[in-house]
């Protein structure tokens, strides 16, 4: 699996659809969704904006410019780096499509289609590749592109994915199904995220051994703990760790939001980074302009998309180039 910042040949984004998920926050979730699709197509690179059925894809048209590409395919929520395909190079230098099983972050949200869209996405892109035989989704794990691969322990541990799967079988299958030779074990991720714990909202490979990990934004930013543990995971692993700011304490009718700026997506000239309306904004994006000099950085609100649970990284999927 090659790293996120090595040049892709596309990006799939998963577009709203249902109103009975999103309610009054469906219609901008699709325009900050939309914003996201044509910020990435204005730097050339091939956008697949994924939507439902005709009536879905005519209310994305209204949206997004005609350098988006829309592929219909059946799906429940729009959270693609989970339900859709891992893209990998084999020996030869050609993609293959990797389709994990997905049971809707451990039960909680099952929806018809989530459980089959990775083989249609995999299919239309014409990628050959296998089914496995475990639970594993996209936003668990992230890699430098070295052989080492970044995960959490509250989800790859967690009984509700593999109960019949030991640490040691967990990195077994991740040797042999993804070519990771090398785990880093973090703990647990973000209060209030409801995939148990996803890393790609706690830390990101910015660079090879390079961990970039939020820290704390005031006295009462909930994650505090959690920051600190990771940081000292990674360290200890002997990692180089970059700073970026925290949006901080994010409540939504006093439950605690899993908002973070790592849940950016990187593409091949532009990282689209999700913003919150936080005092953190500013400075969050001038720290991750700065992990990246070679791309233009670009925030995006996205407090409604956060509403269904996550943000640009995970409602997206890339396919990395051949060769």
């Amino acid at each position: 699996m090659p790293p996120e910042w090595a040049l892709q040949d596309w990006i799939w984004i998963g577009f709203p659809h249902d109103a009975s998920l999103w309610l009054e926050d469906l219609v901008p979730a699709q325009e900050q969704i939309a914003a996201f699709a044509n910020a990435v197509a204005e730097t050339g690179q091939q956008v697949r904006l994924v939507v439902r059925d005709a009536a879905n894809e005519a209310r994305a048209r209204e949206l997004v410019s005609g350098a988006v590409l829309c592929e219909r395919h059946a799906y429940g929520d729009i959270w693609l780096r989970d339900s859709g395909p891992l893209v990998l190079i084999d020996g030869s230098g050609q993609r293959i499509a990797r389709r994990f099983g997905f049971n809707g972050w451990g039960g909680k949200y099952i929806l018809e289609g989530d459980q089959t869209v990775g083989a249609s996405m995999a299919e239309a892109a014409g990628l050959p590749g296998d089914s496995m035989d475990w639970i594993l989704e996209g936003g668990a794990i992230d890699t430098d592109g070295t052989g080492l691969v970044v995960t959490t322990e509250q989800c790859l541990l967690n009984p509700n994915r593999n109960a019949h799967l030991s640490r040691a079988e967990i990195e077994a299958r991740l040797r042999g199904d993804l070519g990771f030779d090398r785990v880093l074990w973090l703990g647990d991720g973000l209060l209030g995220d409801h995939t148990d714990g996803h890393v790609d909202n706690l830390a990101r490979f910015i660079a090879p051994g390079t961990l970039a990990i939020p820290v704390p934004s005031g006295p009462d930013d909930p994650n505090a703990a959690i920051y600190a543990d990771a940081r000292a995971r990674a360290l200890a692993f002997g990692l180089t760790v970059r700073d970026v700011p925290s949006p901080g304490r994010m409540d939504e009718a006093g439950i605690v939001e899993p908002a973070s700026y790592m849940n950016f997506a990187i593409c091949n000239d532009v990282v689209v980074v999700p913003l919150y309306g936080s005092w953190r904004d500013a400075d969050a994006l001038a720290a991750i302009g700065e992990l990246f000099p070679g791309r233009a950085t670009v925030g995006i609100p996205a407090q409604a998309v956060l509403t269904g649970g996550g943000s640009f990284h995970c409602a997206s999927q890339h396919a990395p180039a051949a060769g």
